[in-house]
Order: structure tokens, then C-alpha cells, then sequence
């Protein structure tokens, strides 16, 4: 960490002495993390060796404050922190950047951010997972859709539900030097927003960073290389006196692994919990009561939680129990519910001696109001005990079903197909939640458009409800399942169109009425878009004649 003095030294008019020479983004990359009441880091990495400053304030083009006599390495991020500032305060800051041996420097736009907000002031997060750039499932383009979207919402914060950086479809043969690669290939498009925005990492199934692969020739494996390119990206809490987090101090360097944390933002507690890192099993996807958080992460999460009095609690993981598909049905079992799946019987207090309670218990009897997570690619929102659980799309998969069609199946509540985000606006009564879709401009000459709201829902008391209207979708039914040659199609509202689509997300059959002939289409499984009142729902058929 540098940490340089404060100088009070620099003023705008010394601002606009500097040379303004053609500013490219692809130049350097900033990326915000561990924002806190006084104080954030900066995570900069620049294509070339250049020293550099960065001037700041509260006023928007006035920097008083200066942090400079900063040596940036070619390739290599550097991390800063900016320390001494206000809480509740919204900072403006430029980056400034000079070649050796010149003497000229360029100057970045003007780039922003948020100290921590005061009690009961209203702010807005957004939440993504599952970008999967890594094995082409995620599209590129897209994927920059849904980060321009999150931009437009202006939040104090992003987070990313895991299934990022990572390719563990190679655990044995992958090396650091692909590892490195695949961490730093998403920092052109985080930095694309994440000057502004500070961001947070949650572990996925994908990123690799699994206690089972961590005896394997340590520390030449894909855990702690993946831990160590993690972290020398992204700056990510680590336990200090605004976060709570993991204590283990893990060898071979890598020190505070960064992987769960929590911290207070506004009226709200968010916890960040790592499903994987802490399964203790002799597999890489460890089932039943074989999956566990490690006694130390429960703890924690008990502990916090229990001892926590803030209006909202969030949490956040990659998928309740690590592996698996669906939400509350998850929610009822083993140790996150304490239910066997066969038998229906409670075994918690026999597989978790000495342990209070079921996750999910700690949820209800601790208010917990949201539950978010990734890992199976669609939308879901589901309600179990008064918790709400609910699952994110992706937001960069340009087949717009890869999700619906694959998982759906396992959520007892609404599913909706597409890409995009949630965006989360909590204010003093209430939290607001919705589905923000992402469309490429070719996918938008027809009914849908960029950053439609697909669902939307309030939590709390929300006696404010002119702020936002809350999404309805109309009750839909197909039938029969499997079909054989007529497809019926029973809707709560008129249907204004259908689409159905292959596997592959390609067009198959369009029409406007309630039945559709499938006589014709070859067997298989199908995604159908039914258009109601300028809504767009998706269902997974089989057509098997």
C-alpha cells in the first residue's frame, strides 16, 4: 500500500496548466473497492511506466486535496488509498499521468464516488453474476450493455455474485500465467465503470478458489494462484475497523484471503459470505451434509447478524450450499435448512453438534430481508419464511435463455429469462428491488428495449410507493407438456405475440394467437416468449412428438 502525505497544495487553476493530450481508456484502468467512512482504495493499472497524482475535493472541479509522487509500473496495478475524508460525502477526483521524461501531464475526466452514506439516507447498489467470459457463454458486447446500465443507476456500489474470473474446468493443468490472464482480462470493462463505482467480488463455484484443491502441490494450484491474482486485481475487504470478515491469515503470501466480509451502508448490513472456500470435503462438489460454511464462517454470520440492529440485512453468495440448482427449495435442507431431502426429517442437531441453529433460521430469527444470489443464470424470486430469496440472470448471455431453459425448472416462484442486473434502492422504510434488462441494439427493433424493467418489488413499508410501480406479471400456462403437435398457451392478459425459440436462442416460430403448431419443429427443448401488456415472459416447453 502507498500512502503518500496530503498536500493542500493544488487548486484548479494548476489543474487546467497541465497538457490535455488525447486521453485514451484503454491507457490505464481504475478500480474502486473497500470504500468506507474516511477513506477508499484505488486500484490503477496503466499500459506504461508513468508517475502520476490524483487531485480531489467535494466540489466538482475544485481538488484542494493531492495525492502525488505515485510511480506506476507498466502492467502492473498499484493500489492507493485515500484516507482523512467525510463520511456521508460525495468526492470528485481526477487522474493525472505523465511519461517520463516528459513533463506534461494528461488528465483524466472527472470521476466520482461516495463515502459511507449517513443512517436512513436513501441509496441505490446494483448486483451482477455469472458473466462467464471466460468460456464464451458471456458475450463481450453485451456484457458492456449491462455495465453502461448499472452506470445510468448511479449507485454508491456494485457487486458481482460470483463466476467472474474464473475457469476451473482444467483445476490440474491450468497455470498461473492463464489464471493471471483471466483476471486481468475483465479490467477494461469493470474500469469502464468502476472508477466511479467501487466494486466487490463474491466467489463462484468458477473462480476455483475451493479448500479441495488446495493440498495439491500448495502453492501451485488453482486456489491460491486464483486467491493471488484475485487479489493483487481486485481490492476486496480484508477485517479492519469498518469490516468484519475472515480473521485466517493463509500462507504463501496470500495473508487475509478476502473471501467473506461485512459492512454497514446507510440503514443497511450487507454480509458476504463464501460458500466454497470452507467445505472441508474430498470432493470439488460436495453434496448433503458433506457441504458446509466451516464452523468459523458460521460463526461469524451468526454472530453478526445477532448482534446487528440495522433497519435491512442483506446477504450474498454465489448459490445456497455451493452446487446444486433453485432457491428455497435449497433453503429447507441440511445444513442452510437442517431438512434431509429423503425422508423430510430434521438431522441438523445430529451433523452439526454444538451449532445454534440452520442457516436459513439464522435468516428469520435475525431479520434478514433479502437473500441474493447467482450460479444458475435466471431470474427467480421466491419468498420462504419471510425471507425473500433471489437468484440473478446473467448479464451477458445474448441467447437471452440460457437459464430459463436450463434451470428454471429447480424455483417453486417467478422465473423470467433475459440479461441484465438488479438494481436495489434502499431508502428509510423501504428497499426496492428490479430486474433490469440488457439488450444488444440489434435485439431492440422488435418489442424489447435496453433497460426495461422486467419485475420489480418493494420490501418493507414502502409507504412511499410513487417512487416506483411495482411489476405485475400476468399468470401464464402452456400446455401439454410435453407437446406432441399443438402448442396452448392460457394468459391472465391478451396476448399481443409469441416467440419461440431453439436452444440456441434462435428463432423458430412467431404468431399472435393462443396456439401454436409444433407439428413441424424437430424434438427437443424450447424457450417461449409470450408478450403481454408490453411484458415479456419466457417458458421452458419440450416438444417431443
Amino acid at each position: 500500500m502507498i500512502r503518500p502525505q496530503f498536500l493542500k497544495s493544488f487548486c484548479l487553476i494548476c489543474l487546467l496548466t497541465f497538457s490535455k493530450v488525447n486521453l485514451r481508456a484503454e491507457d490505464y484502468s481504475i478500480i474502486l473497492g473497500r470504500p468506507t467512512a474516511s477513506s477508499i482504495t484505488l486500484s490503477i493499472l496503466h499500459k506504461y511506466t508513468v508517475n502520476a497524482m490524483i487531485v480531489y475535493g467535494e466540489q466538482s472541479n475544485q481538488y484542494p486535496d493531492t495525492l502525488n509522487a505515485l510511480t506506476l509500473q507498466a502492467q502492473v496495478p498499484l493500489e492507493v488509498d485515500l484516507l482523512g475524508l467525510k463520511p456521508n460525502t460525495k468526492y470528485y477526483y481526477k487522474y493525472l499521468y505523465k511519461t517520463p521524461p516528459s513533463s506534461k501531464y494528461t488528465v483524466s475526466p472527472e470521476y466520482h464516488f461516495f463515502t459511507q452514506r449517513a443512517y436512513n439516507q436513501a441509496f441505490t447498489f446494483t448486483l451482477e453474476a455469472d458473466e462467464h467470459l471466460y468460456d464464451k457463454k458471456g458475450v463481450r458486447s453485451l456484457y458492456q450493455v449491462c455495465l453502461n446500465n448499472q452506470a445510468a443507476d448511479q449507485p454508491d456500489f456494485m457487486m458481482s455474485l460470483g463466476d467472474i474470473f474464473g475457469d476451473d474446468h482444467n483445476p490440474f493443468s491450468i497455470t498461473s500465467h492463464q489464471l493471471d490472464s483471466l483476471h486481468k482480462d475483465y479490467r477494461p470493462y469493470l474500469g469502464s465503470i468502476c472508477h466511479s463505482i467501487p466494486f466487490y467480488v463474491c466467489l463462484g463455484n468458477h473462480e476455483g478458489e475451493n479448500d479441495y484443491y488446495k493440498s495439491f502441490t500448495p502453492p501451485n494450484n488453482l486456489t491460491y494462484w486464483g486467491t493471488q491474482w484475485r487479489k493483487y486485481y481486485y481490492p476486496n475487504p480484508f477485517p479492519n475497523n469498518f469490516y468484519t470478515g475472515n480473521t485466517e491469515l493463509e500462507p504463501y503470501g496470500i495473508d487475509y484471503p478476502e473471501n467473506y466480509y461485512a459492512w454497514h451502508w446507510g440503514n443497511a448490513l450487507f454480509v458476504v459470505l463464501d460458500v466454497y472456500r470452507n467445505q472441508n470435503d474430498t470432493t470439488d462438489k460436495p453434496q448433503g451434509w458433506n457441504w458446509s460454511l466451516g464452523k468459523p464462517q458460521y460463526d461469524w454470520l451468526k454472530t453478526t447478524l445477532e448482534s446487528d440492529t440495522s433497519q435491512f440485512k442483506f446477504v450474498f453468495a454465489h448459490h445456497i450450499r455451493g452446487q446444486g440448482r433453485g432457491g428455497i427449495s435449497n433453503a429447507q435442507l441440511y445444513e442452510w435448512g437442517g431438512y434431509n431431502k429423503i425422508g423430510g426429517n430434521s438431522t441438523f442437531s445430529q451433523y452439526r453438534p454444538g451449532w445454534a441453529k440452520p442457516i436459513h433460521q439464522l435468516f428469520v430469527d435475525n431479520g434478514v430481508n433479502v437473500f441474493f444470489q447467482g450460479h444458475d443464470h435466471v431470474f427467480a424470486h421466491e419468498v420462504l419464511n419471510g425471507v425473500t430469496y433471489q437468484s440473478l440472470p446473467m448479464p451477458s448471455d445474448s441467447t437471452y435463455t440460457i437459464g430459463q431453459l436450463a434451470n428454471a425448472d429447480a424455483y417453486l416462484s417467478d422465473t423470467l429469462s433475459g440479461s441484465g442486473h438488479i438494481s436495489v434502492n434502499v431508502s428509510s422504510d423501504c428497499i426496492r428491488v428490479k430486474y433490469v434488462r440488457a439488450y444488444l441494439p440489434k435485439d431492440t427493433f422488435g418489442v424489447h428495449k435496453n433497460r426495461e424493467i422486467a419485475f420489480a418489488y418493494q420490501v418493507g413499508s414502502c409507504q412511499n410507493t410513487a417512487i416506483q410501480t411495482i411489476v405485475k406479471s400476468p399468470q401464464i400456462k402452456v400446455y401439454p407438456i410435453p407437446a406432441q403437435s399443438i402448442l396452448n398457451v392460457y394468459c391472465s392478459s391478451p396476448i399481443q405475440g409469441l416467440t419461440l425459440n431453439n436452444a440456441l436462442g434462435q428463432k423458430v416460430m412467431q404468431g399472435q394467437q393462443n396456439t401454436l403448431d409444433v407439428s413441424q419443429l424437430p424434438n427437443g427443448v424450447y424457450c417461449l416468449e409470450v408478450l403481454s401488456e408490453s411484458q415479456v415472459q419466457s417458458k421452458k416447453i419440450v416438444i417431443q412428438h
